[in-house]
């Protein structure tokens, strides 16, 4: 009987350890669509380019996140009250997280007058000396959190424009509400779609 039941048993979480890495690979490879997982009853289009937008209006609240930087300060999205909140979900390990970083560093230069602050959350780094050293190379000038496991993205709400994949990113209008997300690596061009409708916004 042994010999029966041990396939029941080790085949489904070898498929679930075969699936969770593939879908961790194909996060981290930039190719993700942009269609989001969430409910029927979502009111966010998708674009060709990757980009989900949610109109003014039906917007839902982004979570307040908090917790500390990559140098262990204090740091809440509490503090951003007002602005236009940028949120990147990066790992120093994920090459398309490289691709992107210099397009986010010149943009949060471009947008910061504009009310623009841009925030990372860094995640799968179990030690903050990568990610401190991936700052230092491409010049990151806006903190970001240490999210060693993962958390910071199960905190939105389900059938929301959430972060999933590595890298992704969500823009938060003035109101504190969800308004874009990138399930991709962005460029300036892409990133300016996203922030200069919202800047636009009164």
């Amino acid at each position: 009987m042994s010999l029966i039941r041990a396939p029941r048993v080790t085949l489904p979480a070898i498929g679930v350890a075969v699936l969770a890495a593939a879908l961790t690979l194909s996060a981290c490879s930039g190719g993700t669509t942009g269609k989001s997982g969430g409910g029927g009853d979502t009111n966010f289009v998708a674009s060709n380019g990757g980009i989900s937008t949610v109109a003014k209006g039906k917007r839902v609240d982004a979570p307040v996140l908090s917790g500390k930087d990559l140098s262990g300060k204090p740091l809440s999205l509490a503090d951003y009250k007002g602005k236009i909140i940028v949120l990147n979900l990066w790992g120093s390990w994920c090459a398309p997280c490289r691709a992107e970083a210099p397009y986010l560093t010149k943009v949060a230069k471009e947008t910061k007058s504009k009310g623009v602050e841009f925030v990372g959350i860094n995640t799968r780094d179990p030690q903050t000396g990568p990610a401190l050293a991936f700052e230092k190379e491409f010049q990151v000038g806006y903190p970001s959190f240490h999210d060693p496991s993962g958390k910071m993205g199960l905190k939105f709400p389900k059938g929301s424009l959430s972060l999933q994949g590595i890298p992704s990113t969500v823009v938060v209008d003035r109101d504190g509400k969800i308004a874009a997300r990138a399930l991709t690596a962005l460029d300036d061009k892409q990133l300016h779609s996203m922030i200069d409708p919202l800047v636009a916004e009164k």
